[in-house]
């Protein structure tokens, strides 16, 4: 019951935003390209530069960013160094990307031993994971740029139809009561 009601209250936060369609859809772009990154530590910091940079809503920025979490990290790590390898041409079953594996898979993973793991590492391992990122995040940001502009579109004329019929919902009005 009480995941229902959390993903209720989420659903109704997100429906809650204002402004310009194509504004939120960017933020949502920009945030899945930070989150599809392997930098687990600056995935918001990384979708919040991105969106001052695009002019674009730093809210679902931020919201983008949850498509990487501790569900599919692992996910995100293997195909970003396996992505990353077979462009550059290395070895796909070093050492290094087992033991990083290996960090993520245990209860939920831990990002921050992760990412110490891939910086000591050295630069071909650290080059193969953020090659492999920026494959994934250049395939998934436009998905979820059109995605996210379509429904951001769906909900202004939703909202707009509610609004010229007089049927002002609570959740949508300034007034106050």
């Amino acid at each position: 019951m009480v995941l229902k009601r959390r993903i209720k209250y989420y659903y109704l936060k997100i429906l809650r935003l204002r402004g310009n369609p194509r504004d939120l859809a960017v933020g949502i772009a920009v945030g899945v390209f930070a989150g599809s990154m392997p930098i687990l530590p600056f995935q918001s910091a990384f979708a919040i530069a991105l969106a001052l940079a695009f002019r674009a809503s730093k809210i679902t920025a931020l919201l983008g960013t949850w498509i990487s979490n501790p569900l599919n990290w692992h996910f995100l790590y293997y195909y970003s160094y396996k992505i990353g390898a077979c462009i550059l041409g290395l070895n796909e079953k070093g050492k290094t990307f087992k033991a990083i594996m290996e960090v993520l898979s245990n209860g939920g993973g831990d990002a921050v031993r992760a990412a110490e793991i891939i910086l000591d590492a050295g630069g071909w391992i650290l080059a193969a994971f953020l090659t492999g990122g920026l494959v994934l995040a250049a395939v998934t940001a436009p998905f979820s740029y059109f995605l996210s502009l379509y429904l951001f579109r769906r909900v202004k004329m939703w909202r707009e139809s509610r609004k010229k019929r007089g049927m002002g919902c609570f959740l949508f009005s300034r007034r106050s009561v």
